[in-house]
């Protein structure tokens, strides 16, 4: 979904980006990270979607993210928030929800997790319209 706020602002109403993995330059050179892989700089670049937002309009994004997450660290989203914010020309909300209590997968339990889904399904909603 990163890559297509990137690259084709205007096809959706809004985008929902759980765990984005959108600071790839950083976290593929960070050796501590089992994804670690610093072998060819310019090609990890070129799709680094932090490293490739644009000054342009884009649609309103959530970006959802787990702080003890170990698989996308929480700041990939934050960095990402914090750039779309600063470059962006239009005045569609960019939100990031950072759960405290959760890792990769959302929050743990039944109900913790029909709340993230309901609070996806509001800002989709209020993003989008509705038709009722």
């Amino acid at each position: 979904m990163g890559a297509v706020a990137n690259v084709a602002p205007g096809v959706f109403g809004a985008i929902i980006a759980h765990v984005p993995f959108v600071d790839v330059l950083a976290t593929m050179l960070d050796e501590t990270l089992p994804v670690a892989s610093g072998d060819d700089y310019r090609t990890i670049a070129a799709y680094s979607l932090v490293d490739n937002v644009v000054v342009q309009a884009y649609p309103p994004i959530l970006a959802t993210t787990g702080l003890t997450d170990q698989s996308v660290c929480y700041w990939e989203a934050a960095k990402w928030v914090a750039r779309l914010r600063e470059l962006k020309t239009n005045d569609s909300p960019v939100l990031l929800r950072t759960n405290i209590s959760a890792g990769h997968f959302g929050a743990s339990g039944r109900f913790s997790g029909l709340r993230e889904v309901a609070f996806a399904f509001a800002f989709a909603i209020k993003a989008v319209g509705s038709s009722n």
